[in-house]
């Protein structure tokens, strides 16, 4: 028996659950540093055209939350790449030369511009002048955005292979176009989408930090100016978010319905299809509005995509499976091709391959472009955990739309002067904090889990990107990345804890 034989399901479900372990730790680093990055420029801005040695104060106390939790975050992105190489080598091999440029970018470009420029933001006080200073910590925070936005637009491709052809030669996809894969539409509304998300977790963080201090009396001047600066930035930055939102709302109807269907458990598809609230509450038409801004559009459903519907010329799993076989069949022969020497029967077969000839689009519109499924054997194997997309969509949304209000409410009780009156608002803040941070990792659930069984939507399924390895080599350093992870972040908020005890007086 060989490994595909018996341990291929271990390896994968084992590859799977350390990639996710490995992100969602990533993730509970990178949305503040993203967000509070820009919070510091924009403090440190209000000190540069001001001159007021508060802002000054006020601006190295959050530099220094910024730096403790971009420190440790660097960690977690580094193991997080080398986990393609290490778990996921086919993948690597099949979409290595699309996927490995935006990552060699953000290396190259991005990374570097960072950490440049970082190191002036800490250590160039009263050694540069303020403009140089100001414009270190400018670039530190489009650095790390411009990280985000490469690392992005590899996730986005492969949700939405673009700019590509596959090259029967090598048995791997290539670029042919890099501003396709650079500005799909999928790729620019997940990059202002995601940011956006950091923008309001790192707005809540300095806004619930400064609750503390004035539920305790402490640093009141700069709580209540860093709520009050902290508050416009998050409530813009969600505004925003609600609008990328409706755009990936349209996207995932466009290129990953089943994804829409697990998102709202909508298992035949309908016209003025209705947004589900929770179960028993529903919004008729809404989500037919949300997908394709028709109240009478039609939604497409799991039933439609597992057992088809011909009516609106979707076809069935088990036609999509068998159109999938017919592709990698159609490869194989091109090999056997090859390895016979017979030239002839291979640059025939080497032209359905190709799209800019007549015969290649119409076995990639055919053919193709089912490609992965033909390493499935079930339409079942195509739908994902429905419950658990559906609840962390409507986590998500649902603490999004409680962020625009607490924003909202912080801005009237500034307005007021009426921050530390309440203590009940002060406490809320505070608990959102945590609350932020659910909702960052259930928008990460909806966009991960939503598209299994894919690497690569339709093109590759997990089963074929996985590494053949042990199971047991899986599963060690699995645990080993669980416990140092774990104590990573229980070290992050221990000293983060100890620092805003601290306070901004000993800077």
């Amino acid at each position: 028996m060989t490994l595909l034989d018996t341990d291929l399901g271990a390896v994968v479900d084992w590859s799977r659950a350390q990639f996710a372990l490995t992100a969602i730790y990533h993730w509970f680093f990178v949305p503040l540093t993203l967000g509070l990055s820009f919070l510091i420029a924009l403090m440190e801005t209000v000190y540069v055209r001001t001159g007021d040695e508060f802002w000054k104060r006020t601006t190295r106390f959050w530099m220094r939350l910024f730096g403790i939790n971009f420190a440790i975050g660097v960690a977690t992105g580094l193991i997080l790449e080398f986990e393609f190489g290490t778990n996921w080598s086919n993948y690597s091999y099949f979409v290595g030369d699309i996927f490995g440029a935006p990552l060699a970018i953000e290396g190259i470009m991005a990374f570097f511009l960072e950490s440049t420029f970082i190191a002036v933001m800490f250590f160039g006080w009263n050694k540069v002048s303020r403009g140089f200073h100001l414009t270190a910590t400018w670039l530190t925070a489009v650095g790390a955005n411009l990280s985000a936005l490469w690392i992005l637009v590899a996730n986005a491709w492969m949700q939405y292979p673009a700019g590509m052809r596959f090259n029967p030669q090598t048995a791997r996809n290539e670029m042919v176009n890099f501003w396709e894969v650079l500005f799909s539409p999928v790729a620019m509304n997940k990059f202002f989408h995601t940011v956006t998300s950091a923008f309001v977790l790192a707005a809540i963080f300095v806004i619930g930090v400064s609750a503390w201090y004035l539920l305790r009396g402490r640093e009141e001047k700069m709580a209540r100016k860093s709520i009050r600066m902290a508050a416009v930035f998050g409530l813009f930055g969600t505004l925003f978010m609600l609008w990328t939102g409706d755009g990936s709302a349209i996207q995932v109807a466009r290129y990953q319905p089943m994804k829409l269907a697990a998102m709202e458990n909508l298992r035949e598809g309908q016209e003025r299809a209705p947004l589900t609230i929770v179960p028993g509450i529903e919004v008729p038409g809404m989500l037919s509005v949300l997908a394709h801004h028709s109240a009478g559009a039609y939604v497409i459903g799991i039933d439609d995509l597992t057992e088809g519907n011909p009516e609106r010329g979707l076809p069935s799993g088990e036609e999509m499976i068998e159109r999938g076989r017919r592709a990698i069949e159609t490869f194989a022969a091109f090999k056997a091709a090859q390895k016979a020497g017979d030239t002839a029967a291979a640059d025939s077969i080497a032209r359905l391959f190709d799209p800019q000839t007549e015969e290649g689009k119409a076995f990639g519109e055919e053919y193709f472009r089912y490609f992965g499924y033909g390493y499935l054997t079930s339409p079942e194997e195509t739908v994902p955990n429905v419950p658990l997309v559906f609840w962390s969509f409507r986590v998500m949304v649902g603490l999004g739309i409680c962020f625009v209000v607490l924003f909202a409410g912080m801005l009237i009780l500034d307005r007021k002067g009426a921050l530390a009156r309440y203590r009940w608002p002060l406490r809320l803040a505070l608990w959102s904090i945590p609350a932020a941070y659910v909702a960052s990792q259930a928008g990460w659930v909806v966009a991960e889990v939503g598209r299994q069984p894919w690497t690569i939507q339709n093109l590759l399924p997990t089963g074929a990107a996985v590494s053949r390895i042990e199971p047991g080599a899986v599963q060690t350093t699995f645990w080993i990345f669980a416990v140092l992870f774990t104590i990573l972040l229980v070290a992050e908020i221990g000293i983060m804890v100890k620092q805003i005890k601290r306070g901004p007086a000993d800077n």
